[in-house]
Formats: C-alpha cells, sequence, structure tokens
C-alpha cells in the first residue's frame, strides 16, 4: 500500500493489522547527518512499498508498510522540548541487556507475505549503509483476527486470550488520543514504545480455566470481561457477587490497566506474538503522550496479575515521523 501521506502507513492502516512484522531497532554514528538520511530511507520505503525496488528481487509488495521511528536522543538532538524526547523509565520484572534499551531509530515493516520481511529489512540496512548500527531485531506474527465489535476485530496472544480490545477505534478517537497535533515537525506524527517481553507460558498454562480468566478480567473465549456483557463492553469495575467479591477481580489486567482508572488516553496496540528466541511478545503501543504508557505500566506494577507471567527483555520509545511524500521528505520538518 502507499507509503505516502499525512501520516505513516502501519499504524492505523491497514485495518487488520498484516499478520507478519520485523521491528529493527539501531543506532546513528555521532557524525551522521539525520536529514539526508531519512530523506534516503523515505524513498527507498517508497520504491519498496510501489514494487519498483529491485532489491525487492521481483517479490510483489501487496500489504507492505514500512513505519520509521526516531529515539530520544535524536529528538533531543533537533529539539529538546518536542514530544519524543524523554527517554522511558526503567520498570519492574525487566532483565534488559544494554543494547537492547533505547536506540535511535525503529523500522517497523509489516506485510503478509513473510518473505518480503527480511528483504526489505536488507534493502533499509544497505541504504543506510555504515550511518547505523544494527542494535536488535525481533520478528512476529499475529493469529487470526477475532470480530469483537462492529468493525472492531483484534487476535489472540499466546496466552488464549484475545489481545487489543481496547483502544481509539475511530477517527475522533485518532485525532483525540493517537496523533500529535504540534508542534509543527512533529504534527501528524505519534509516540511509540515498544517493549519485547518473554511469557512463562508452562506456569500460566498450570492455572485454571478460571483462574486464567481472574487474571486477564476476561472470558477466554469470548473476551468479555467479567462483569458481563460482550467483549466491546466496558468492565463494571464496581460489579460485586452477592457475597461482596468483585467479579473483576483487584489485581485483574482489564481494572489495573483501565485507562479511566489511570487517569489517561487510549494507546492503539499493534502487538505480535514471538517464539524466538522465546515465546512471548512485541508489545507495541501508539500513543501521543509518552504518559498514558507510564502511567499505565506504573500502575500496573503495582499489583497487575498479567505481570507475574512476563519477564521484559528489549524496550524503546520512539517519536513515529509524520507522513512524507516527493515533496516533504521523511523527517524534513524535523531535520532540515
Amino acid at each position: 500500500m502507499s507509503a505516502t501521506g499525512r501520516h505513516q502507513a502501519g499504524i492505523t492502516l491497514p485495518q487488520p493489522a498484516q499478520p507478519n512484522l520485523l521491528a529493527v531497532v539501531a543506532d546513528l554514528g555521532d557524525a551522521v547527518a539525520v536529514g539526508p538520511l531519512l530523506a534516503e530511507l523515505g524513498q527507498a520505503v517508497d520504491t519498496c512499498t510501489a514494487g519498483t525496488d529491485p532489491r525487492l528481487l521481483g517479490l510483489p509488495p501487496g500489504d507492505l508498510t514500512v513505519t520509521v521511528g526516531v529515539g530520544p536522543r535524536l529528538v533531543r538532538r533537533a529539539d529538546p522540548s518536542l514530544p519524543g524526547a524523554a527517554d522511558l523509565p526503567r520498570f519492574s520484572r525487566e532483565r534488559i541487556a544494554p543494547q537492547a534499551r533505547g536506540g535511535d531509530l525503529l523500522l517497523q515493516i509489516c506485510a503478509s507475505d513473510p518473505l518480503l520481511l527480511p528483504v526489505v529489512a536488507t534493502a533499509l540496512l544497505e541504504q543506510a549503509g555504515h550511518r547505523i548500527r544494527e542494535r536488535w531485531r525481533q520478528s512476529g506474527r499475529r493469529g487470526p483476527n477475532i470480530p469483537v465489535d462492529k468493525d472492531i476485530s483484534a487476535p489472540r496472544n499466546l496466552l488464549g486470550f484475545i489481545d487489543g480490545i481496547v483502544g481509539p477505534h475511530t477517527a475522533a478517537e485518532h485525532q483525540r488520543h493517537l496523533w500529535l497535533t504540534g508542534p509543527a515537525p512533529v504534527a501528524g506524527g505519534t509516540i511509540a514504545v515498544v517493549r519485547r517481553m518473554e511469557l512463562d507460558l508452562p506456569r500460566f498454562t498450570a492455572l485454571s480455566v478460571a483462574e486464567q480468566e481472574a487474571v486477564f478480567g476476561r472470558r477466554r473465549a469470548t473476551g468479555a470481561p467479567l462483569s458481563g456483557g460482550t467483549a466491546a463492553w466496558d468492565p463494571n469495575l464496581g460489579a460485586k457477587t452477592p457475597d461482596g467479591r468483585y467479579l473483576v477481580p483487584a489485581d485483574a489486567h482489564v481494572r489495573r490497566a483501565n485507562p479511566n482508572v489511570v487517569g489517561v488516553g487510549l494507546m492503539l496496540r499493534r502487538s505480535y506474538s514471538t517464539d524466538e528466541p522465546t515465546p512471548g511478545l512485541l508489545f507495541i503501543s501508539f500513543q501521543n503522550d509518552l504518559r498514558t504508557f507510564t502511567d499505565t505500566l506504573a500502575r500496573m506494577d503495582d499489583s497487575d496479575a498479567l505481570l507475574r507471567f512476563t519477564t521484559t527483555t528489549a524496550s524503546a520509545t520512539f517519536l513515529i515521523l509524520p507522513g512524507f511524500d516527493q515533496l516533504h521528505p521523511l523527517g524534513a520538518k524535523m531535520f532540515p
């Protein structure tokens, strides 16, 4: 699909998200001119998604998207006051090697054809050449999408639960919670959080279905909250059993991460399941305020039952640059 427009592809479009992803995180050399590099990458993204780049080796691009983000160090170089200049804080349950924390450049490559991912990554890294140094990469995939509401569907994660039910789904919600409206250099962009997590499948599998549902606060089969209704319903966090117990347990994920309780906006999640190096999740969220993520995870850190089954092994945040076209190169307003 087309790479050009007000927003980069690979965030809200296509919908639903493609089943395969490859994320590449890299650093730039201190002397590298950021603007020319981003402009070249944007041109390469355009030719790859259009199917005219010979480095595709004849593979049809189909629904290929490439989404490019820059890390806090580069944002601060442009303007320390811009959204995206703040690093992610550290949280509990992390086991992160130095090279897997942070980064200057994100290349998120998605497609229905899994063969495209390494081919496109090779083309983009070749375009950048010695100007960047790869930190880490992670591939992932999404299972079949399950309808949860009108025009809304989401896949299951490796724990068997529907993932990504809550989020900004309408154009109005995207404008309120997802897209940056200013300052001018970032208008049309968004803030991404990328975290790779290992999942303790054996320990979670050992739980009964009822115990698993208590961890999430949702029915495993349907995604409906334990307080009743359908998957699209907001959980009734005040609902109790006749003997006074909360239907949605106090430490359930849907309670601890509920945006109304946390007091933050909505995050758009486009996460992918992983199996290398271990079974897990590549958590990817997009929001127009980093605090949407950090405040949510800080509250989850306190007592979210789901986190007991996770260990984060990579973590970074990126400013996803505004969209681009032939007259307005990728990143040109930030790095003229």
